[in-house]
């Protein structure tokens, strides 16, 4: 089970003693026990978070029975409940659930893996962890049975008498962090990031590793909006399923407002109030299950507010959107736009669109092969990272634009307010600590990539309603002396975007090759008398 340390492994090994766990290990218990990779790795994290092999393997030995004993397998649900008759008590591992028994005004919680509805649980444990009120979190349980509680009528016998959530909290989580990251190089730390994912970065090329690190700024932007269409297979909802305990994952079906939102009966709040990011997967099937369902996340995503009778209730969850094209990207702008999949009461409404701070582009990212793409190096454990994720929620790094980074004419505010949420979220990914500076190279690429995910949305917006987005042509200069450079979206054909966009007047299209990050690139020619006149300007 050994492997062989490289340069990322020993660097880490050095910057994060205690915090590292050898992601392999995580695919390994995560297939074998019905539980998140969160879930495991919290367990490694705690015994295996070293790279010396003599404790992994001493770890792994607890990990291993602790999982045994605790985590429930289809088929083993009697045999917990005996044990904890026999014994008075039993310790699982579950998702906890919670709602109210207004019959008894008492509170009982729901534990799905041993298919028990109706255990007594103190209100103080409730009010203590509200998530369990929604879709509630996984904890460890210790369970009680009480025999005399039985013979009652309508007794029940089963009491949570502890838990303790599955995730870290540590108060220095975020000094750790920053302490750490100063001893890489942005391109290592990248890969780093990517390894405590699970992800090999040596098996991504540049655009595909773009692609995984705008996938995670949901979690370190407050109300960030992002879509995610493309191939099936490419690991979309991964990230927001398997990683962290502040996502949640909707898959397909009804969503419903109460659920989401408030339910406005009993004034619980809903999703976007109790986790940092919420994740609809296989988008096309959503649909509400009010009419106003669309017009009051449309609200949310633009103001990050929402209204149950009169009082106004604030909320800083993001939303993201995941599906997939049936057909590859040049035919899905052949039949449609690049938003075709969503919802039909979503996909043509350029209002819900412009709420969108990013469009990633899922298809330049490859579909996922367990023996290439996964890693067996090491990473962060993965609770850890997410602990570090929400309190990197707390304030805005889009300072680090001012005086360096002026954005050009064609973006509106609130593609301003898109490109600055994108980089400001990659900054806090990349640049964890506020006293870090930030080079201008890495800024500059971060500001394309924001560009570019904006005016994708951009683009779609025009193919639906024309007259109103004819100008997307989305540029930046760098520094008060710097030339203006365009940033196009690289799937936008060039000879469409030479047919449909007019330019001012004294200015041609020419097309030229681009860098590699935009495959083919437009330059826009300045038609000035004088000498030197006609310098390419980047398109």
């Amino acid at each position: 089970m050994s492997m062989e340390m490289d340069l990322l492994d020993r660097l880490a090994a050095a910057a994060f003693d205690g915090y590292l766990v050898r992601k392999d290990l995580v695919q390994k218990y995560s297939r074998q026990y019905p539980v998140p990779t969160y879930v495991v790795e919290f367990l490694l994290g705690r015994y295996c978070a070293s790279v010396d092999e003599e404790e992994i393997q001493e770890g792994l030995r607890i990990v291993e029975k602790q999982l045994r004993e605790r985590a429930v397998r289809t088929g083993e649900e009697e045999l917990f409940k005996a044990r904890a008759k026999e014994q008075g008590s039993v310790k699982l591992i579950d998702l906890v659930k919670a709602r109210l028994d207004t019959r008894n005004d008492c509170y009982v919680a729901e534990l799905p893996s041993l298919t028990l509805r109706d255990v007594r649980i103190p209100g103080e444990l409730v009010k203590e962890h509200e998530r369990m009120l929604t879709d509630g979190f996984y904890a460890e349980v210790t369970l009680s049975y009480d025999g005399v509680v039985a013979q009652e009528n309508g007794g029940r016998p089963f009491a949570v008498e502890a838990l303790r959530p599955i995730q870290m909290s540590k108060s220095d989580a975020l000094e750790v962090l920053a302490r750490g990251r100063s001893k890489f190089s942005t391109s290592e730390w990248i890969d780093l990031l990517l390894r405590s994912i699970g992800i090999e970065a040596g098996s991504l090329d540049d655009r595909a590793k773009k692609v995984t690190l705008l996938r995670m700024v949901p979690f370190v932007e407050r109300n960030y909006n992002m879509v995610e269409l493309g191939p099936r297979g490419t690991g979309k909802s991964h990230l927001f399923q398997q990683i962290s305990p502040y996502s949640h994952l909707i898959s397909g079906g009804k969503a419903t407002v109460a659920k989401m939102f408030v339910n406005n009966a009993s004034g619980q709040r809903g999703l976007v109030c109790q986790y940092d990011v919420v994740c609809f997967d296989e988008v096309s099937g959503i649909s509400f299950d009010q009419k106003d369902g669309v017009n009051i996340m449309k609200g949310y995503m633009a103001s990050g507010q929402f209204s149950r009778g009169k009082e106004n209730i604030r909320a800083d969850g993001s939303i993201v959107m995941v599906g997939n094209f049936d057909v590859d990207v040049d035919q899905q702008q052949r039949i449609g736009h690049l938003l075709s999949p969503l919802p039909p009461e979503m996909r043509n409404d350029t209002a819900f669109m412009d709420r969108i701070h990013a469009f990633v582009p899922g298809w330049d990212f490859p579909k996922l092969k367990q023996s290439e793409h996964l890693t067996n190096h090491f990473g962060l454990v993965s609770d850890f990272l997410s602990e570090c994720w929400n309190k990197l929620r707390a304030g805005s790094r889009v300072n680090v634009l001012q005086g360096r980074v002026y954005l050009g004419g064609a973006l509106s505010g609130r593609d301003i307010e898109a490109v600055n949420k994108t980089v400001s979220g990659l900054t806090k990914l990349l640049f964890p600590s506020t006293d870090a500076g930030v080079p201008d190279e890495d800024l500059e690429w971060m500001v394309r990539i924001a560009l570019e995910s904006r005016r994708r949305v951009k683009e779609q917006q025009k193919r639906v309603f024309k007259s109103e987005f004819r100008n997307t042509h989305f540029s930046y200069t760098m520094g008060a002396e710097g030339v203006e450079q365009f940033v196009s979206t690289p799937e936008l054909h060039s000879d469409e975007a030479i047919e449909t966009d007019p330019l001012p007047p004294g200015q041609v299209w020419a097309v030229g090759t681009g860098s590699m990050e935009t495959g083919v690139g437009l330059y826009r020619l300045e038609v000035t008398s004088g000498p030197g006149s006609g310098k390419p300007r980047r398109g």
